[in-house]
């Protein structure tokens, strides 16, 4: 066989919570990862040498991106092998909804099976640790909380709600919200749902149209922020309890009614 298909899941941060800064620049993190059945397809096709990646998003440089990256990494590990890889992307760019590391983590994955690379489980989570701070989770293929910088993993169980995400098309950059992050002080307006994610009220504060919707829906809905932004979600059991919140959110944002999993695709490939 020499093409494979995998489904590539996105997450969402129940809760996260900024404990500090660490020494070598990173922040320590208190999260809880809940995948969802949001998904980026990606094909990979063996072939005799070079790498191609090709994506539907134009937003994405087919030779800098993250899947690149890891291929031309571990073909350094193999002979004769090359890979055509294609994304079809649905997961939204700079959403907190972790995408790019999502899809680093099923190339890492596939390309040792297609490849037959036979890596060690522990150096793959090594180098995934290298590649982002979420690809870890990924690969890890299971719910979980998670401490450190995002890479020790607790399993947890999926909840059971449904839940609408809320993409307001704002592409927002983990590290610049790092820096804003640390740049701030206690200047910084609390807000009623502060407690959720660390990145509440700096989020607020850059986006005007989304702070109006907040505040004009934060105490009829529990209003949750994903990663560093900008998705928000809401978890709902009947689509009824929101349909009033979904009239109500601008034309020009985007909607996604999901469902939790407990298991990512990854975890069934042999």
């Amino acid at each position: 066989m020499s093409e494979f298909n995998i489904k590539s899941p996105a997450k969402i941060n129940l809760y996260l919570k900024i404990l500090g800064k660490l020494n070598n620049g990173f922040h320590e993190l208190d999260t809880s990862f809940q995948l969802i059945n949001l998904y980026d397809d990606i094909c990979f096709k063996k072939t005799k040498k070079g790498i191609s990646v090709q994506c539907n998003d134009k937003n994405i440089d087919n030779h800098k991106n993250i899947v690149f990256k890891v291929a031309n990494d571990l073909q350094k590990q193999t002979k004769n092998n090359g890979i055509e890889i294609q994304i079809k992307k649905r997961i939204p760019l700079g959403a907190g909804l972790g995408g790019g590391s999502s899809n680093a983590a099923s190339a890492i994955v596939m390309l040792d099976k297609i490849w037959g690379l036979n890596l060690n489980r522990n150096k793959m989570l090594e180098y995934a640790k290298e590649i982002g701070a979420d690809v870890p989770f990924f690969m890890f293929g299971k719910n979980a909380k998670a401490t450190g910088i995002g890479e020790k993993l607790k399993y947890s169980e999926s909840i059971d709600s449904n839940i609408l995400i809320i993409h307001p098309e704002i592409n927002n950059s983990t590290k610049i919200m790092f820096n804003l992050y640390d740049q701030s002080s206690k200047k910084n307006v609390q807000i009623p749902n502060f407690r959720q994610n660390s990145f509440w009220s700096i989020f607020l504060n850059s986006e005007e149209t989304v702070k109006d919707f907040y505040y004009e829906n934060f105490k009829e809905f529990e209003l949750n922020l994903s990663g560093s932004g900008s998705c928000m979600f809401v978890k709902y059991n009947k689509k009824e309890e929101i349909d009033k919140l979904v009239k109500k959110i601008p034309s020009n944002w985007r909607l996604f009614f999901c469902k939790p999993l407990q298991y990512s695709p990854i975890c069934y490939i042999d």
